[in-house]
């Protein structure tokens, strides 16, 4: 084939290319739609805005960065990749992981499909022609009667302004934007954000640097992750039950083949003792299993939720010993209810704060007023405090933040920024009214959030592929959302939180961690099996939607 039209990584293309479906994202949401959409026999392409497969993993090379959900459930389940492959932690790295796409790219071959360093910055819809048409900043133009969205749930960055921040004459570094070649061995270091990332670089940086200050709002309820190494024999024999445990993922609350034991059993059920006991087995098992393991109404009763903080504290005042750190770190007074935010995993996060090096300030108490040359200025402080590098573990413009930077405007032309102004829309977290034949995976208003990304994704990309292959089948142009539809699912979401514990945390799980971004719940909180279960019914009658013929 001419390289003129050839449309991938590596060569450029100044013809517009038509495609079935056209996919915006290389990570797990876009390999996985791509697989399947080849599978149906379609042509689909990607564009992708890095230089390489990853989505969030391409970007994520900060000092300790890694993932939380475990193997060998955190991967796509493709025999032909799994088989040959495995990963030698139960919690690998980013550089583990890099590697791990580029082994499912040669599987695959995938990149002839694919076009990286190219960011899309625009998507509008034909009536006419029922086509998206989509632009790249590096010049490309595509069209295609499908358009999947599957840019990641964490993806733009939020870096706060502070007053003379430009003023700062060392490195101010966000965690999804690390250089490559960055050594903070033996320099002073602030690190702002007590988040998920946070809690990983403070990990590393705390062993690295000759001081090392965490600047902390609220902190994070960390659990053990247990970290292990897999030996080879372990790895062979885990491929034997992978097809069962994939499966039972599947059918599962989050992703993960395990079986509540206490389903059904508030903590006030049982006795102290038994309690426990129980508690301190699915702490010491690590992963997320002391919270999927725990009790039925730990979400719904402020009483139960506070027996749980207690133990929570307990296990991390025996290992963070410095008074001053701990009324910081797990103060007596639960700041938020358990479970309600993000419980990152640590491997040795409380024993490096307790490390002389490592101190923690209280943003409540001394916010920053200002950059200075040489570091930092807090109310209540005189002076400044220096510093060689500030790190920014601020988070990012969840759910949203990508989608309302693409240039994606609906069959008005109205950019869906404008559409979202008073709040999130969709319906099922795949579709919305006024983009017809556009999808999302790994979205808003879904179990996203609670799950297991590979899972979640794999469900959302069966449930989009198999709606094109059956419009296509039935020779329809387009199907589209109602604003009933949408009206309708908004509502489900919000009852389904209504009498739990969710509402009174802000964080990016309900997008409030954005200054101006409406506060409002993003997940469906039912789990994956639910969820997968009420989005078949509604699609196998084409509940709520608008098809039209061709």
């Amino acid at each position: 084939m001419p390289a003129s039209n050839q449309t991938n990584g590596t060569s450029k293309n100044d013809e517009l290319q038509q495609y079935d479906v056209i996919v915006v994202g290389a990570g797990f949401s876009g390999i996985s739609t791509l697989h399947r959409l080849r599978k149906e026999g379609l042509k689909a392409h990607i564009f992708e805005s890095a230089s390489g497969f990853g989505g969030v993993w391409h970007w994520n090379r900060y000092p300790g960065a890694r993932v939380d959900s475990e193997t060998p459930f955190y991967q796509l389940n493709i025999p032909e990749v799994y088989k040959t492959w495995s990963f030698s932690r139960r919690f690998p790295d980013h550089i583990e992981l890099r590697d791990y796409f580029t082994h499912i790219d040669r599987t695959l071959n995938l990149r002839k499909d694919v076009s990286f360093n190219s960011k899309v910055n625009n998507c509008t819809w034909d009536k006419e022609a029922s086509q998206w048409t989509v632009t790249t900043e590096n010049g490309a133009k595509a069209k295609a009667q499908f358009l999947i969205m599957a840019t990641g749930l964490l993806h733009k960055p939020h870096l706060p302004s502070w007053e003379a921040q430009q003023t700062f004459k060392g490195p101010i570094y966000h965690s999804c934007d690390w250089p490559r070649n960055s050594n903070l061995t033996g320099k002073k270091v602030a690190v702002i954000g007590a988040g998920a990332t946070a809690v990983q670089i403070v990990q590393e940086l705390g062993k690295q640097a000759s001081q090392l200050v965490n600047f902390v709002r609220r902190p994070s309820y960390c659990l053990p992750m247990g970290q292990r190494t897999w030996t080879e024999e372990e790895q062979r024999a885990w491929k034997a039950f992978y097809p069962s445990l994939f499966k039972t993922g599947r059918e599962s609350f989050a992703g993960f083949p395990i079986e509540r034991p206490y389903g059904k059993t508030r903590v006030q059920d049982v006795s102290p003792d038994e309690r426990e006991k129980h508690y301190e087995t699915i702490w010491a098992s690590g992963a997320f299993h002391f919270t999927m393991l725990n009790y039925s109404n730990v979400a719904f009763d402020k009483g139960a939720n506070r027996i749980v903080y207690e133990f929570w504290k307990k296990k991390v005042r025996e290992r963070l010993t410095d008074p001053k750190k701990q009324a910081l770190m797990c103060p007596e007074e639960p700041p938020y209810f358990f479970g309600t935010k993000r419980t990152p995993l640590e491997h040795d996060y409380y024993d490096v704060l307790n490390q002389s090096n490592v101190e923690v300030v209280d943003l409540n108490t001394h916010p920053i007023a200002a950059f200075t040359e040489r570091g930092l200025r807090l109310e209540g402080e005189e002076g400044e405090r220096e510093f060689d590098a500030v790190v920014c573990a601020t988070g990012f413009d969840s759910f949203t933040g990508s989608l309302c930077n693409m240039g994606l405007t609906n069959k008005d032309g109205v950019d869906i920024r404008d559409v979202w102004k008073e709040g999130v829309r969709t319906y099922m977290g795949i579709v919305m009214n006024g983009f017809p034949n556009a999808f999302m995976v790994y979205s808003p208003q879904a179990p996203t959030a609670f799950s297991n990304g590979p899972t979640i994704i794999e469900c959302q990309s069966d449930l989009i592929v198999e709606t094109i292959a059956s419009l296509r089948r039935e020779g329809k142009a387009s199907i589209e959302a109602t604003k009933e539809a949408e009206d309708e699912w908004k509502k489900n979401m919000n009852t389904m939180v209504e009498h739990t514990l969710f509402p009174y945390t802000n964080s990016w799980w309900n997008t409030s961690n954005i200054p101006g971004k409406k506060a409002e719940n993003q997940s469906y909180i039912l789990g994956i099996h639910m969820y997968e279960k009420e989005c078949r019914e509604r699609l196998g009658r084409w509940q709520g939607f608008e098809v039209a013929a061709a």
